[in-house]
């Protein structure tokens, strides 16, 4: 007899990523000089950083390895009744489970559940974190990028339709998607937080994670962000755009840190938290998708990822796609 689902978390929102990098002061240079990260917490071989409008220690950690990696990426929960609500859901789902009492864990973040979940990508689900002080209206301490905070995930996995079950049964919306022509499931965007999402599904080999999309205000931060690349010369951190999306609506640019992390600097995107809120259904062979302008999609893009490590810090296998978005051929232009 099958045994019942367990309870799933009550998941608030996309709550930080933590990230192996090689060389703990380069990326210092990347994520807290041009992108505009406030380092919260230091330590020989780790940084914690925040955006500016967020008021929790951190959402983002650089941890220093020998190989740049994710190392997990983690949600917050209502309750700390959730977090025992965790441990169950995924031995369910018989996946390996750890508990990570507080001061063990990542620092700033209290007692933790931390998975392999069906789809192979290590999550963390916690409650309690330690508070910050408020910049949100400190102007004088804003730089480059001026990143306000972290909006979402974007993993690399090679069953979209398999990811998709799975958040939905995490209690997960879904704001748009893309699909062929007989609804087959190319890509998905799926929320918690009242935004279009905090975490999409890229088509491709996987798990491994594809970037970390990092909200800011205003589209002129987005193009001062690479006006300050370029102003250094160092437009080689540029991968895509600036542009504008048709899945969501927003407007980005894609960069790739020294180790190769991709992030996405995110604007103008909109709310998904009415009862009911439908989702809008793209067609791959439509070229605005991923650019709504109709630009061409890079081949690093599709192709490239982070490798993604297990609990007790080792490489995932990686499974090759069984879908690839990459080669549908759109208009006379070809990539879409």
């Amino acid at each position: 007899m099958t045994p019942a689902p367990a309870p799933a978390p009550d998941v608030v929102r996309s709550a930080y990523a933590q990230l192996v990098v090689t060389d703990l002061a380069k990326a210092r240079w990347f994520w807290a000089d041009m992108l505009g990260f406030h380092v919260q917490y230091e330590a020989p071989g780790i940084i914690c950083l925040r955006g500016s409008d967020e008021l929790t220690h951190h959402s983002v950690v650089l941890r220093e390895g020998e190989a740049a990696a994710l190392d997990h990426i983690a949600y917050r929960v209502r309750t700390p009744a959730d977090l025992d609500r965790a441990e169950r859901f995924f031995h369910r789902l018989d996946r390996p489970v750890r508990r990570v009492p507080r001061g063990e864990g990542t620092p700033g973040v209290g007692d933790a559940v931390r998975v392999v979940d069906p789809l192979g990508f290590p999550v963390e689900f916690f409650h309690d974190i330690d508070r910050a002080e408020r910049l949100i209206q400190r102007y004088d301490l804003r730089r480059g990028a001026e990143v306000a905070r972290l909006d979402h995930f974007n993993i690399c996995t090679p069953d979209i339709p398999a990811a998709y079950a799975h958040y939905r049964s995490l209690g997960f919306g879904c704001s748009e998607t893309i699909e062929g022509d007989e609804h087959e499931l190319y890509a998905a965007w799926m929320y918690r937080k009242q935004t279009v999402h905090d975490v999409a599904f890229t088509g491709g080999a996987g798990p491994r994670l594809h970037h970390l999309g990092l909200a800011t205000h205003e589209s002129h931060h987005v193009l001062r962000c690479a006006d300050l690349f370029g102003s250094l010369r160092k437009e080689h951190h540029i991968e895509r755009g600036p542009g504008r999306h048709g899945v969501s609506n927003a407007f980005y640019l894609y960069l790739r840190d020294p180790d190769g992390h991709r992030v996405e600097i995110y604007t103008s995107d909109y709310y998904t938290g009415d009862p009911g809120h439908e989702t809008y259904r793209w067609n791959v062979h439509d070229d605005r998708r991923r650019d709504f302008w109709g630009n061409a999609v890079i081949e690093s893009w599709y192709r490239e990822a982070a490798p993604v490590l297990d609990l007790d810090g080792e490489p995932q296998p990686v499974t090759d796609a069984l879908l690839d978005e990459s080669s549908v051929r759109v208009g006379a232009d070809g990539l879409g």
